[in-house]
């Protein structure tokens, strides 16, 4: 293994453990990232690696100097009806969450975009599932960087139908009933952990074009779950409604091979 060049190095570790779906115990403490800015060195790299454009971005507002963004890998965005997911012998964890989709670019610049001109980039929201998973074998026993560096536990994303609202009328708080064939099998009064969807989004926009980054046109953008994380069973048609903004459908797949 490279040691001249830690975040590559690192990086490479984590695409193995992506690959091969065998689990790290940690990073080894010479390329391990140790604060914000060297974690997100390694999560670039990993995209250099897996060699996938980026489909869209996970956010959330930061907390204390704890930042909330990673991106989402473009081959690892599902549509449709069935979700293939890693079967790990339990059920599938995800997180009910809102995908904002970009209708154009909001690229690189030094002057912060208002709100406004964010949401005039955005022409659509839909119902999504984050897929959650992580490269860590125990997640709490590693670094917040680390977890950075990892993606922050994003293993997927299903999309499902474009929202009832506009992207500027979605609530911060509604019923999520989960139905199979045979009626509910779970309801939770689901409230949005940074109180309004949307902030993330403005300031996820700001965060990437100030680093020289940007979003780019046809990405989608999840902003935090409105229910913590939930674990739906396997190969059984699922309802999920999300209060009166509509219902997504779905049924997962176990697969087994390659953890992209």
């Amino acid at each position: 293994m490279d040691r001249t060049n830690t975040p590559e190095s690192a990086a490479a570790q984590l695409v193995v453990a992506r690959e091969t779906g065998q689990p790290l115990e940690q990073l080894p403490e010479w390329c391990r990232p140790d604060d914000v800015e060297k974690a997100l060195a390694i999560q670039r790299y990993v995209t250099k690696l897996l060699d996938e454009p980026v489909g869209g971005w996970k956010c959330g507002l930061p907390v204390d100097d704890k930042i909330f963004a990673a991106p989402i890998h473009a081959n690892v965005i599902a549509r449709g009806f069935v979700c293939p997911v890693r079967y790990s012998g339990r059920g599938t964890p995800v997180e009910p969450e809102i995908a904002y989709t970009l209708g154009c670019d909001l690229p690189a610049r030094t002057r912060k975009y208002s709100d406004s001109e964010v949401f005039d980039a955005v022409v659509g929201a839909r119902l999504a599932l984050e897929l959650v998973g992580c490269r860590f074998r125990k997640p709490e026993n590693v670094t917040f960087p680390e977890l950075l560096a990892d993606g922050l536990s994003n293993e997927g994303l299903f999309l499902g139908p474009l929202v009832s609202v506009t992207p500027r009328e979605i609530p911060k708080a509604f019923v999520l009933r989960v139905e199979n064939s045979s009626g509910a099998i779970l309801t939770r009064e689901g409230s949005h952990r940074d109180d309004d969807p949307s902030r993330p989004l403005c300031w996820l926009a700001n965060f990437l074009a100030q680093r020289g980054e940007g979003l780019q046109a046809g990405q989608v953008v999840i902003t935090g779950s409105y229910a913590g994380v939930l674990d739906l069973p396997l190969d059984t048609p699922l309802g999920i409604q999300f209060g009166d903004l509509g219902t997504l459908s779905v049924q997962f797949e176990g697969l087994k091979g390659e953890l992209r």
